[in-house]
């Protein structure tokens, strides 16, 4: 892998020698900014060899560097090891940004290159900020990676389908209308939508032009009366067609959204969000085009679940509750009588997935982590990884699904046989963390900032902690990791956003033990007003996730009574909900699973 690694940045470095450029950065990224890409945009894994989904790998004339975060450090470690790439851990103490790395590391007067389509502006500001001594120019019209990638796959044209307003609450007509009502709140007289999640949901449309993330290559203008789809033409059938067009949605190539943007008249407002946006896109707009930068209207409003969303996420977090304790009942009945690898274990679990009705994917690869495996926080089993489970140690399974109904993300940790005392009391604190939070009651205005200390607290006064966030927002049936609610105590320069009724937020504190093991507990949550009183509006949030925590890991001398019996009562909901799905020697194992403490 290194010797091919190499090869392809000495190739990448006479290239950017030919274009006088000193630094390219490779971010993992698409035109469209999206947490995970489609084959076709992986350059940043190309390029070094690391496979996770976050990370910026700078080339230098000399040396290169890759900046990656907290999730992905070991793994970053073993697949960086025989590479001439410096790992920089960000955030960690002596690691510079990617700004001063370059302030640092280039002369005056040097061009720094970069694909202009999968960079944001924001970033190219931040690297200005920190170089403007330096005179430093930048140069974005250029996929150089391409030249290098002689086997580069195609851009997806995977057929989109449509999601039945059964399931999403509003029709697109109606979903427009309160985009364009927003709009015109803030004065805009067009919106730039470059999100694909974002688009998918506005048009009520699915596809599959990224793994395990049913969303489709696409860009959006919306006008006042019109909007224009900017897509493959070729995905979408002749039916869609006519039902965009009677919801006054015309279609246009999907690179033609640069001439549309080149277009616009003088003297009319845009309402673009240049953390979204990419540079080149941003660049496309006519100088003589106000531009409002703000976030689009259509994240918080997709944030928001319908009343109709809300009771499918219900019923598919019931599906998948079954699916997924049938699996915890087998691993540990079967662990040590027969062989059980990580991914032989991650296919057993696709297979109880399969047999639910309405289910239609993973919504991402699943995380079946045993052993030391299990502090990779995103370790993904590979031909290469994959281990042999024993009848001893924890199974970290942090995996989920799309069905018809929804999206679900579940983490339990399992323990297969004999566990530490070590491994019990740290499994005991994520759990207290992970009921504490669940258990919040709190006055409406309250952000996940607010609330991210009872899921850390319990580690936190034992001196531990864990090097991620504990929440993230779930779309519907779109992407597994949405915005902008979140729970996060570090939050540099990011908005507080208050916790609306209707968001879908996962409760997943954790811990992890370098070359030993990793514990990691996570239910999906849904925000929900309670009580009003003098003191206003209170809300509370209701658990959607249906399967037990793994008793035989549990240490209650390290619990609160008020822990058990927060616990016992999730136990109870549990059984309660879907014993009626199981039956015989899984029936009474979940009885056992979800006895009182």
């Amino acid at each position: 892998m290194s010797s091919k690694v190499e090869e392809q940045l000495q190739s990448l470095r006479q290239l950017m020698k030919q274009r006088g450029l000193a630094a390219y950065i490779i971010p993992t990224d698409d035109f469209h900014s999206s947490e995970y890409v489609g084959e076709y945009f992986k350059a940043r894994e190309y390029m070094s060899g690391f496979t996770g989904s976050a990370g910026t790998l700078i080339v230098l004339e000399e040396e290169a560097a890759l900046w990656t975060d907290g999730r992905y450090f070991i793994q970053a470690e073993d697949q960086l090891r025989d590479s001439s790439i410096i790992l920089m851990k960000i955030g960690q103490p002596e690691v510079p940004t990617m700004a001063e790395y370059l302030r640092d590391n280039l002369a005056e007067g040097s061009k720094i290159g970069f694909d202009g389509r999968c960079v944001t502006e924001q970033l190219v500001k931040g690297i200005a900020g920190q170089t403007d001594a330096k005179r430093i120019t930048f140069y974005g019209e250029e996929d150089l990676v391409d030249a290098v990638w002689k086997d580069r796959p195609k851009l997806s044209t995977e057929p989109v389908w449509e999601l039945d307003v059964q399931y999403a609450g509003l029709g697109r007509e109606e979903k427009l209308k309160k985009v364009r009502e927003q709009m015109q709140e803030q004065g805009a007289d067009v919106l730039l939508v470059t999100a694909l999640d974002e688009i998918a949901w506005l048009l009520n449309l699915r596809g599959n032009d990224v793994r395990n993330t049913p969303v489709f290559l696409s860009y959006m203008l919306i006008e006042k009366e019109q909007a224009t789809l900017c897509v493959q033409e070729q995905i979408l059938s002749g039916e869609i067609l006519r039902e965009l067009e009677q919801a006054q949605v015309r279609t246009a190539p999907y690179e033609q959204i640069e001439d549309l943007l080149n277009k616009l008249p003088d003297g009319q407002t845009i309402l673009v969000d240049s953390k979204r946006v990419n540079y080149h896109l941003l660049h496309c707009i006519p100088e003589g085009v106000k531009k409002i930068d703000a976030v689009s209207p259509i994240e918080w409003m997709k944030a928001v679940k319908t009343p109709a969303e809300m009771e499918h996420m219900r019923a598919a977090h019931v599906k998948d509750g079954v699916a997924v304790t049938r699996f915890m009942w087998w691993l540990k009945t079967h662990v040590g009588k027969e062989e059980i690898t990580e991914l032989g274990a991650a296919a057993k679990l696709e297979t109880f997935r399969a047999q639910m009705e309405g289910y239609l994917e993973p919504s991402f690869d699943p995380i079946i982590a045993y052993g030391a495996h299990g502090a990779i926080v995103h370790y993904e089993p590979t031909e290469e990884t994959d281990v042999r489970m024993l009848a001893k140690g924890l199974c970290l399974a942090d995996t989920g699904g799309h069905y018809i109904e929804g999206t679900t993300d579940i983490t339990r940790t399992i323990a297969l046989g004999e566990v530490t005392e070590e491994e019990r009391k740290a499994y005991t604190l994520v759990l207290r963390g992970h009921l504490n939070l669940a258990a919040a009651r709190f006055p409406y205005g309250a952000c996940g900032q607010n609330l991210d200390i009872l899921a850390r607290e319990p580690l936190w006064e034992n001196g531990l902690d864990f090097n991620h966030g504990t929440g993230h927002g779930v779309g519907y049936l779109l992407n597994v990791h949405e915005g902008p609610q979140n729970f996060r105590w570090r939050m540099k320069d990011a908005p507080y956003v208050p916790l609306e009724e209707g968001m879908v937020i996962s409760n997943e504190p954790g811990f992890y033990l370098a070359g030993k093991f990793g514990i990691r507990h996570e239910n999906l949550m849904l925000c929900r007003k309670g009580e009003k009183n003098e003191y206003g509006q209170f809300m509370y949030l209701e658990p959607l996730t249906m399967v037990p925590f793994d008793r035989d890991a549990i240490d209650p001398s390290f619990m609160t009574d008020r822990e058990i019996a927060l616990l016992n009562d999730y136990h109870k909901k549990v059984y309660e909900t879907i014993s009626p799905y199981l039956e015989g020697v899984e029936l009474e194992w979940l009885k056992a699973a979800t006895a009182e403490l």
